[in-house]
């Protein structure tokens, strides 16, 4: 009866801001503190500094395919499906080539989480990368995904990989607070390439009844039929922030030369006192 009644997805309110300029560091709080759902930024680094990104990145002797039943390429470390030790290894393998992505440039990513950790620290909370005995963790990994049809990133939520990191991890803590993605797009499709966030939070039931327990990945067309959802129209330059326990993908995207890139990364409350970041 119960695993019935989760099949009707619950529909959360969603709190959401657009506009254009650089990001700070209050709204980023907002999102951390589960204030603020979605953050749409505008126009918020240079597009100069975008297409060296880009450069870097298609260039990259770090580029790899993914093969964990996510495609894409990707340039840096992600902690999905991975144990501790394999991830850590994995972002101290990677660091060299997430460094080089941004060789000579002012790095955006390190800009945000340089004030962010300011910020916090002016209030008494720690701002650091995950880490074990095995390494740290990365700032970010770029991200190019490649799935064909309605989405290029089928929807999910990035709180059940957190909840099932296992206690190896001392980032697993944060998946019972606000799990907060950064994205930031040095790189867009003409058409398509869209964040579509839905108005569903789900709880561990609702993974259960769709068979992503485990992964948060992929929740079905007919599972989200009756959701309303938002859809955010992305530019070079952009950055998107969200609570990544509502369910997200990105729309399918036309051919026209251009790839899609984000730069991404995590970070939420371990503790009262520590926010963590990882990949």
């Amino acid at each position: 009866m119960s695993s019935q009644i989760s099949q009707v997805p619950a529909i959360s309110p969603v709190s959401i801001k657009e506009r254009t300029g650089s990001i700070n560091t209050s709204e980023i709080i907002s999102v951390l503190k589960g204030e603020l759902t979605a953050l749409h930024i505008k126009q918020a680094f240079s597009t100069e500094v975008a297409e060296e990104i880009t450069t870097n990145f298609i260039g990259s002797s770090g580029l790899r395919e993914r093969k964990d039943g996510v495609p894409g390429q990707y340039v840096g470390a992600s902690h999905y499906r991975k144990d501790a030790a394999t991830y850590f290894a994995d972002a101290e393998n990677a660091r060299p080539y997430v460094d080089a992505l941004f060789k000579n440039l002012v790095d955006p990513v390190r800009a945000v989480f340089g004030a962010l950790k300011r910020e916090l620290h002016n209030q008494g909370i720690e701002l650091r990368l995950a880490r074990s005995e095995h390494g740290q963790a990365n700032v970010c990994r770029g991200l190019s995904w490649s799935g064909t049809g309605t989405f290029s990133l089928d929807p999910h939520d990035d709180v059940a990989q957190v909840l099932r990191a296992g206690d190896d991890y001392e980032l697993s803590a944060v998946a019972h607070n606000t799990v907060a993605a950064l994205n930031l797009y040095p790189s867009m499709p003409e058409q398509g390439g869209n964040l579509k966030l839905w108005s569903h939070k789900p709880t561990v039931a609702d993974r259960i009844s769709q068979g992503v327990e485990t992964t948060g990945y992929p929740y079905s067309a007919a599972y989200l039929e009756a959701v309303p959802y938002r859809e955010f129209e992305l530019k070079t330059g952009d950055i998107a922030l969200i609570d990544g326990g509502f369910v997200h993908g990105v729309t399918g995207q036309s051919g026209d030369g251009k790839r899609r890139l984000v730069l991404n990364c995590f970070f939420g409350f371990a503790r009262p006192d520590l926010v963590l970041w990882w990949t």
